[in-house]
């Protein structure tokens, strides 16, 4: 299993200077690669190979114009050159954009490999510089003199913090949980950002509007400062550091959350939200992307599939919302500011998310029976086995 330990690394002025001069040769080179890529495919019609791109580094270097490029370590330059081959990869198989060209502004990464670092007696010593650089180990169960990481990826964000993320090639997973008996169905939402079907509710906790006013204070001063100015620059950061605080706090939350639920219940099941589509929704896309409902489904996946959990994913066309939990009636309509309904059929009154929340697991249950594929990569027309096979209408077992 591969993992990594993001730590916080705090360089000296020297090493700071080295590390930025690497950024900046690092962006240099994807910048000037990437734009020989396109003339070339442009001029020629020709597709371009990794090892056509690092013979192009090569004649960068020579042309006397690049000199500076010798100052710093030459792994980082040939990471991201494969970091560039693998985006048009991804690209051309369709899981990823277009690779774009690299900005001085925000984040900023190297990646080293075992030939451009040394990682000996809990100290991590990097190329072209003399003494080790300081961190702060967060794990006290993990001894750092025990891990063997392979690559190691210095960051700064537009805060100004320092990070070092070290991959690791664990030699073995970790053991299951033991198991709970429990499952749970999970509707995602805006107000409660997760409802149970057993009827908890854990309220969204609005990470950004929460901040918004310090937000819209500190973009407004950053807005009256002269560009390029010192003054500047320090309005910028303050603007960074109060958006990273969101994202911390949102990314503490989620981990949190997903968590405990993978913890107390043996078998999650979720919907396939379109999120993408409902961002477009003016109205809600701010309160919607300030949810993390996709980061949220990423950590639920892979600690499922760590700790010995299953999750199920159900077709995100399945009306989980508008079908009785108690008796399967199904209504033909139901609008978004409706929270509670009556089901004409037997006369059981719902809560809307807690209903939802039931379906889904009944719907994932079924799902889990029959063993089809409920979780698509694609296109979202693809239906699963609950669509493709209608139940009869019993007592306390929902129409799927």
């Amino acid at each position: 299993m591969r993992t990594a330990y993001k730590v916080r690394v705090y360089p000296t002025a020297e090493q700071a200077a080295v590390l930025n001069r690497t950024f900046g040769c690092v962006r240099l080179v994807w910048n000037t690669v990437l734009a020989w890529r396109q003339a070339r495919y442009r001029a020629e019609g020709a597709t371009t190979s990794y090892a056509q791109t690092d013979r192009h580094l090569t004649e960068l270097k020579r042309d006397g114009g690049h000199d500076f490029l010798y100052e710093v370590s030459s792994v980082p330059l040939q990471q991201a050159l494969r970091h560039q081959h693998t985006a048009f990869v991804n690209f051309f198989a369709g899981r990823a954009k277009y690779p774009r060209f690299k900005s001085r502004h925000g984040r900023q990464c190297a990646t080293y490999t075992r030939s451009a670092f040394r990682w000996r007696d809990r100290r991590l010593h990097l190329a072209k510089m003399d003494g080790p650089i300081a961190f702060v180990w967060s794990w006290p169960e993990v001894d750092p003199a025990t891990i063997d990481p392979t690559t190691v990826t210095v960051s700064r964000d537009s805060d100004g913090r320092w990070y070092a993320s070290l991959a690791v090639e664990a030699d073995a997973d970790p053991e299951p949980l033991p198991s709970t008996g429990s499952q749970a169905g999970i509707d995602l939402g805006v107000t409660d950002f997760v409802v149970l079907s057993t009827g908890e509710k854990i309220p969204n906790p609005r990470h950004l509007e929460r901040k918004a006013r310090n937000l819209a204070r500190y973009q407004r001063r950053m807005a009256r400062k002269q560009r390029g100015s010192a003054n500047r620059a320090k309005a910028k950061a303050k603007v960074a550091r109060a958006h990273t605080k969101v994202r911390d706090a949102r990314a503490d939350f989620l981990h949190r959350t997903s968590t405990r639920l993978v913890r107390d219940h043996d078998m999650i099941v979720i919907e396939d939200l379109n999120i993408k589509g409902m961002v477009h929704n003016r109205s809600l896309a701010r309160a919607i992307s300030d949810c993390g409902w996709g980061e949220f489904r990423r950590q639920l996946e892979y600690k499922t599939r760590r700790y010995g959990r299953r999750l199920v994913v159900i077709d995100r066309w399945y009306p989980s919302s508008k079908t009785c939990s108690a008796c399967g009636h199904l209504l033909a309509q139901l609008s978004l500011s409706t929270r509670t309904w009556q089901c004409p059929s037997c006369g059981t009154r719902h809560d809307r998310d807690v209903n939802a929340a039931k379906n889904i697991l009944a719907a994932g249950r079924a799902v889990s029976a029959c063993g089809a594929d409920v979780s698509p990569q694609g296109s979202a027309l693809r239906r699963s086995a609950v669509k493709q096979e209608a139940q009869p209408v019993r007592v306390g077992i929902p129409r799927l």
